[in-house]
C-alpha cells in the first residue's frame, strides 16, 4: 500500500473541520461522538470518491472520477469486494488509509433474501450508497493529532495533495445555524394502527412463526434549513460512539447510532448488539433505579440472549470453526436519553473471507430484525406502512486492508426533499406490554423528535 501522509492541525470538536467539506456531494463524516463519548477516538471525513456505486433495485450504478456511468445487475456486495480489490498492508496504524465509505440501506437485504413486496416505497433513496474514497482525513483523539492520509490509487490524488492540504488548514468561521422545522410531526402508526401491529405480532408468537419481531414507526416533517446544520445539533442531543453524517446526490443521512454492527481488524470480528432500553431521569436517584431494573429485567434478558444467539449463527458463517465466543452480556451503557444492555459476540474471520463477506452474511442485523432472522422480516413487511430504507442498515468503513467498522443505523434520520424522516422501534416477544413498547419509541426517539419538534415529547406519547 503506497500511502501519503500530511499532518494537519488538531481540532477537539471534529465537525467545525468537516464543515470545510460538508458542502460538497458524497462528503462524509464518521464521528466518535467525542470528547462527550468515552469510547470516542478516531473520526474519518472524506469526499470526492473516485468510484461510487449506487444501487436501486437490481441494478447498480457505477459512476467513474470522469462521470462515465455503467450499470450491473452483479450483487451489490460483490461489487463493492471487486472495487477495494486485493487486501493491501497497512503501516500507519490509522484505521483507515481509503477504501469503502457509505451506507447499505435495510433494504438491500432484498438482494439477500426472499421478500414479499407490501410495504410502500415512498422514499426514492438507493438500497446503497457507497464511495471508494483515495483520501481521508483521520483524527485520533487520544493523541490529540490529525492525519491527511491518501492511498495513491486515484491520480487525481497527488494533483490535489496540496489543495487538500490547504483546504484543511484554512480557518473555520463561525456560522449561525439555519435549520427549522416547518410542520408538526405525523406518524406513520398511530396509537391503534401500532396496537393492531403489536397484536398480529403477538398471534405469529404464540403460533410458533417467530420469537422476536422488532417493529418500528416512522416520522415525518416538513424542514428548512441545512441538513449539516441539523447534524451538529443532533450531535450536540445525542452524542453517540458510532454517530455518522452523508451528503449524497439524493438527500442526507444523520446518524446519531449507538451499535456496533461489525468490527473487522486483521481477521478479528466483534458484534456489540443492542436489546434492552429503559429511559434516563434527571433524578439521579430513579436514574441508578432505572439502570438496575434493565439489568435484573428478565424479558430484556431474554431478548438479548435471542439476538446473541441469532448473531453467533451469523457469524459462524464466515469464522472460523470454534473461534465464535461471547466475552460480554448483558452490559449497561448508558447515554443522552436512555440506558442500553449490550452484549459482544467475537470471531475470527475465515482466512478466504473478506470483511465484505461477512457483512453480506450477517446482513440486515439481527438486532433490528428479529428471530429467526427470515420469517421476522416478513411480518415487518407485512405490518410496517413503508419501507425502511437506511433505517436499520449499516454506515461505515470497510478499507483498501480489509478492516471494517460499520454502525447499525438507528437513531437515524434522512433528509430528501425539504421533509426529514426518522423512525424508532423495538423488540417485541410474548412477554411485551404494549403501552411499554409504544412508549420504548418514544424514549428512542427523543433526542430525534427534540431536534424536529417544538412540542414536549410527552405530549407525542399521550
Amino acid at each position: 500500500m503506497s500511502v501519503k501522509l500530511t499532518e494537519l492541525p488538531y481540532h477537539r470538536d471534529t465537525s467545525q473541520l468537516f464543515t470545510l467539506i460538508a458542502h460538497e456531494p458524497w462528503s462524509i463524516f464518521l464521528d466518535s461522538g467525542f470528547p462527550n463519548i468515552d469510547l470516542g477516538r478516531y473520526d474519518i471525513l472524506a469526499c470526492r470518491p473516485f468510484i461510487t456505486l449506487t444501487t436501486r433495485g437490481r441494478l447498480t450504478t457505477i459512476t467513474d472520477p470522469q462521470g462515465k456511468e455503467e450499470q450491473s445487475s452483479v450483487d451489490p456486495f460483490a461489487l463493492v469486494k471487486e472495487y477495494l480489490g486485493s487486501k493491501e498492508e497497512n503501516f500507519t496504524g490509522l484505521p483507515f488509509c481509503g477504501g469503502a465509505l457509505g451506507y447499505f440501506a435495510y433494504d438491500l437485504g432484498r438482494r439477500i433474501e426472499s421478500l414479499p413486496v407490501i410495504t410502500t416505497d415512498d422514499l426514492p433513496l438507493p438500497d446503497m450508497a457507497i464511495g471508494i474514497y483515495d483520501w481521508a482525513v483521520v483524527v485520533d483523539h487520544h493523541q490529540r493529532r490529525s492525519w491527511l492520509v491518501g492511498n495513491c490509487r486515484d491520480t487525481r490524488t497527488i494533483e490535489q495533495w496540496q489543495e487538500l492540504v490547504q483546504i484543511f488548514n484554512t480557518p473555520v468561521k463561525k456560522q449561525t445555524p439555519y435549520f427549522t422545522p416547518r410542520t408538526e410531526i405525523s406518524s406513520n402508526l398511530d396509537k391503534p394502527a401500532y396496537e393492531k401491529a403489536f397484536c398480529k405480532i403477538k398471534h405469529y408468537i404464540h403460533e410458533g412463526d417467530c420469537y422476536q419481531v422488532n417493529l418500528a414507526q416512522r416520522f415525518m416533517i416538513e424542514v428548512s434549513g441545512s441538513h449539516w446544520d441539523a447534524y451538529i445539533r443532533l450531535r450536540s442531543l445525542n452524542p453517540a460512539p458510532f454517530a455518522a453524517y452523508m451528503h449524497t446526490p439524493d438527500g442526507a443521512v444523520l446518524s446519531s447510532s449507538p451499535e456496533r454492527f461489525l468490527k473487522v481488524t486483521g481477521g478479528l470480528v466483534e458484534t456489540r448488539p443492542i436489546k434492552g432500553t429503559r429511559r434516563r431521569s434527571s433524578y439521579a436517584y430513579e436514574d441508578k433505579a432505572l439502570a438496575v431494573e434493565l439489568l435484573e429485567s428478565e424479558k430484556d434478558r431474554a431478548e438479548n440472549v435471542m439476538i446473541v444467539d441469532l448473531l453467533r449463527n451469523d457469524l459462524g458463517k464466515n469464522c472460523i470453526n470454534g473461534t465464535v465466543s461471547v466475552p460480554k452480556l448483558f452490559a449497561l451503557e448508558s447515554y443522552a436519553t436512555v440506558h442500553h444492555l449490550v452484549s459482544m459476540v467475537t470471531g475470527q474471520l475465515k482466512p478466504d473471507r473478506h470483511a465484505v463477506d461477512l457483512l453480506r452474511g450477517c446482513f440486515p442485523g439481527g438486532s433490528i430484525t428479529g428471530a429467526p432472522k427470515l420469517r421476522s422480516m416478513e411480518i415487518i413487511e407485512e405490518l410496517e406502512p413503508h419501507r425502511r430504507t437506511v433505517y436499520c442498515g449499516s454506515m461505515g468503513y470497510i478499507g483498501f486492508d480489509g478492516n471494517m467498522d460499520c454502525n447499525i443505523a438507528i437513531r437515524t434520520l434522512v433528509h430528501h426533499q425539504d421533509k426529514m424522516y426518522c423512525w424508532a422501534g423495538g423488540g417485541i416477544v410474548n412477554d411485551s406490554v404494549m403501552e411499554s413498547e409504544y412508549q420504548e419509541c418514544y424514549d428512542k426517539a427523543a433526542p430525534l423528535l427534540k431536534l424536529l419538534e417544538k412540542k414536549q415529547i410527552k405530549d407525542m406519547a399521550s
